[in-house]
């Protein structure tokens, strides 16, 4: 199985919904986890609403720093995917084994501001790219890719809305 590495900078919302998409829907083919540069320290409440209202069992998200993943401190990383641009543009730790990296920038729903239902459909939207771009990738036998063909994959998936056909 690959392992996935999701980054953001505060690790609340786009990385953990990213990381919970590629656990349920890359079941049986990878593993994920998520994390931050500046981990805020628990994931936002509408993440964890958005994700509870997709069936996804939300009792283990928790917002931690890229730390425990470099340098060989955590499992090995085969994949790295940030979805935020101020964490891609950060210069990042040495990741053993130098895993795949990618862009999958979004909008953070983190941000929005305005009613709780204004915020809801920011996180519903941001769920709905990383669903559809998590259901690009699971539609490749992407295991079998060397390296170059995976990051060229995932660059062009990384750009990708669920509006495009």
């Amino acid at each position: 199985m690959m392992s996935f590495l999701v980054l953001c900078t505060g690790n609340s919302a786009r990385s953990i919904m990213g990381e919970a998409l590629l656990r349920e829907r890359g079941a049986g083919r990878v593993t994920a986890q998520s994390a931050g540069s500046k981990p805020v320290g628990a994931p936002n409440p509408f993440a964890l609403a958005q994700l509870r209202s997709a069936g996804h069992d939300i009792a283990d998200f928790r917002s931690k720093s890229w730390s425990e993943f470099e340098d060989g401190n955590g499992p090995d990383i085969d994949v790295v995917v940030t979805v935020c641009d101020s964490a891609a543009a950060e210069p990042c730790p040495y990741w053993p084994g130098a895993p795949v990296t990618a862009h999958w920038g979004l909008p953070d729903p983190a941000a929005a501001t305005g009613t709780d239902t204004d915020i809801a459909r920011a996180f519903a939207d941001a769920y709905a790219i990383l669903d559809h771009r998590v259901g690009l990738l699971m539609a490749y036998p992407f295991e079998t890719l060397s390296k170059p063909d995976l990051r060229s994959l995932l660059g062009k998936i990384g750009t990708a809305l669920p509006t495009d056909t």
